[in-house]
């Protein structure tokens, strides 16, 4: 696990933070996979989720729903993804919690059903199997 001094997001650049509260920051992702891509983190060095205080995730999720309103805003998804990879095996590759926001755009997959059941491909796809 990084240390505090070695975290990314430990030691973020002011300049990238589009906006805070109290207990997170909200950044634009530095490799989006769409237009809008944001991370919203814990200011505290925490890895997951669940060793996140009430008032942590309080605070995160009313940053999310600020960077949802502003990437709206700007950007006019069709819909979005939210996540998080908690743990090493869920893919977790900066061992400091963050949530993924990931606008959705109509076309950007042909068929985007399943989501974030994409994670296990082989299993992504339950719907052809339940419908034959």
């Amino acid at each position: 696990m990084s240390t505090k001094s070695q975290c990314v997001f430990c030691t973020l650049p002011r300049e990238r933070v589009c906006a805070e509260n109290d207990h997170a920051v909200w950044i634009l992702d530095g490799f989006p996979v769409s237009a809008g891509h944001s991370l919203v983190i814990p200011k505290r060095h925490v890895a997951s989720f669940f060793d996140a205080t009430e008032a942590e995730r309080l605070g995160l999720l009313s940053l999310l729903d600020k960077a949802r309103d502003e990437v709206t805003r700007k950007h006019a998804p069709d819909a979005f993804n939210i996540g998080i990879n908690d743990g090493v095996a869920a893919g977790q590759t900066v061992l400091h919690l963050h949530i993924h926001l990931i606008p959705r755009y109509r076309g950007d997959r042909v068929d985007p059903r399943g989501g974030v059941r994409w994670v296990i491909p082989e299993k992504a796809d339950y719907w052809t199997k339940s419908e034959s």
